[in-house]
């Protein structure tokens, strides 16, 4: 394992996509960054991106830029992996790299006029950890200079899912040294993408960065001054709100929508290219995925409760029930507890299409999982029916909700594992397993967990509205309230 010493890097972890392409796992309530992908690992891509920069000895906390929904399940990934974050930035909406990028480099600056960042997606895979190491070394010696990094994969094959950057020689990849951008290319056809691999001075768009924080904010001012003066406005006019920083909304919204890429390496004459070895992927698709995952001697990648025969080429993955494969060729299969999902691999990245087509229908299952989580632990949505509903509710040890009621439900709790703290209406009451209390409409209560144990517990709703903004918070630990 190589290790990096000399300057201090401060990694800027991006966070922000919903990764439809990879529906119905990924979902926006729940995108493919959480997600457990790659390899036997358990770790979700986010923390193996944060994981991997370990062997840096000269790296430094991290900063995360996330939108709202995923603030808390971005400060628990990155709990259980015992990193805390120098700050979580949580911007208003989506506006694409440049303006996520822009506000953690004045974020940076406002603690270390020098800082160096390295900015990461939080959804790649990247295999060949010791060149990527050897890459990051090298991209120092650059940024230090004031050039603005970026690397570059050296491709393997004609990849029309990839943007491409073309540089001026040839590519080396046992010659690790900087080459200045030529040209950006957005994703190719098929031909131009074998034209640009026989080429040789042609990289696939890896969307990773390295640069001094004072330097992409002097070229983003120079080359981006209207978009450069709504985000440093909508900074100065954050707000701290419990371990996350807040992005001022009406100066945010104003900025254009505008990768980094667009705002200022398209234009700048400060960029350099670095090569990095092609076990590089984004997980733009379910195909892009199965390309980069292990595969038995059929070429299938199997996750889950699966049974196959006389079938190849296939990604299939179970989260609950059995599959049963039989004489399927070049298929993505994929079951959750309320989609499943059966495609041609090769057409796989066509599904956001039709995911679009669901959130415009407003079909639930697009955007949202029937497990929700939140900071205090999770819900899943059991049954349903007219007037009533069944969930299960999974509190952490040591945790809260909100001190709430509902104008039009009531409901009733079972546990059936740990221990249940149950405050209504001021009376305070402890429940075992198998114990139940029932909650009238229009009662206070609170529900907490005050022992070492995750507590489960079955919920029934019931009511002529059973929907979640039937919540009305009088105290919250989230701030929430």
């Amino acid at each position: 394992m190589t290790s990096l010493r000399n300057s201090k890097l401060l990694p800027v972890i991006l966070s922000g996509g919903s990764g439809s392409r990879l529906w119905p796992l990924s979902r926006k309530s729940y995108p493919k960054q959480f997600w457990p992908l790659h390899g036997d690992s358990e770790l979700s891509l986010m923390q193996k991106t944060i994981k991997r920069l370990d062997p840096i000895e000269s790296i430094l906390d991290p900063i995360v830029v996330c939108n709202e929904e995923h603030r808390f399940l971005i400060a628990e990934q990155c709990r259980e992996i015992k990193v805390k974050p120098e700050s979580i930035i949580l911007e208003p909406s989506g506006r694409n790299t440049a303006p996520a990028i822009i506000i953690s480099a004045l974020h940076a600056l406002k603690k270390d006029k020098e800082a160096l960042l390295i900015v990461l997606s939080s959804d790649h895979i990247i295999s060949n950890e010791s060149q990527f190491f050897k890459a990051i070394e090298c991209g120092k010696e650059y940024i230090q200079q004031g050039n603005l990094v970026t690397f570059g994969v050296v491709p393997d094959r004609p990849e029309t899912g990839y943007g491409y950057i073309k540089v001026n020689e040839r590519t080396n990849i046992d010659n690790l040294k900087g080459r200045k951008i030529i040209e950006f290319f957005e994703k190719p056809n098929i031909k131009d993408a074998k034209n640009f691999v026989d080429d040789g001075r042609y990289f696939w768009n890896s969307g990773i960065f390295m640069f001094k924080a004072s330097v992409i904010v002097q070229e983003f001012k120079k080359l981006s001054a209207p978009n450069a003066e709504y985000i440093e406005n909508s900074y100065e006019k954050s707000k701290k709100d419990l371990d996350f920083l807040r992005i001022d909304k009406d100066s945010f919204s104003k900025c254009e929508s505008i990768s980094i890429d667009k705002a200022v390496l398209e234009k700048t004459n400060l960029g350099i290219v670095i090569p990095i070895d092609k076990g590089w992927s984004d997980i733009g698709s379910w195909y892009s995925l199965w390309k980069s995952s292990k595969k038995d001697l059929n070429n299938n990648h199997l996750k889950g409760n699966i049974y196959l025969e006389k079938s190849s080429n296939n990604y299939i993955r179970s989260e609950n029930r059995l599959i049963v494969v039989l004489g399927i060729n070049n298929s993505v299969i994929v079951e959750t507890d309320d989609v499943v999902f059966v495609g041609d691999i090769n057409k796989s990245h066509e599904i956001k299409r039709i995911v679009n087509r669901f959130r415009e229908k407003k079909i639930p299952e697009c955007d949202s999982h029937s497990k929700v989580f939140r900071p205090w632990g999770n819900y899943k949505s059991m049954l349903q029916g007219h007037r009533w509903q069944v969930k299960m509710i999974s509190v952490k040890p040591g945790a809260s909700l909100s001190l709430q009621m509902h104008h039009h439900r009531a409901e009733h709790w079972i546990v059936v594992k740990g221990t249940a703290k149950v405050d209504m209406d001021g009376v305070n009451k402890l429940l075992t397993e198998n114990e139940s209390i029932h909650i009238p409409v229009g009662s206070k209560h609170r529900l907490s967990n005050p022992g070492k144990l995750s507590l489960e517990l079955i919920e029934v709703q019931s009511g002529p509205y059973l929907d979640e903004d039937d919540i009305i918070r009088f105290n919250d630990e989230y701030g929430r309230a």
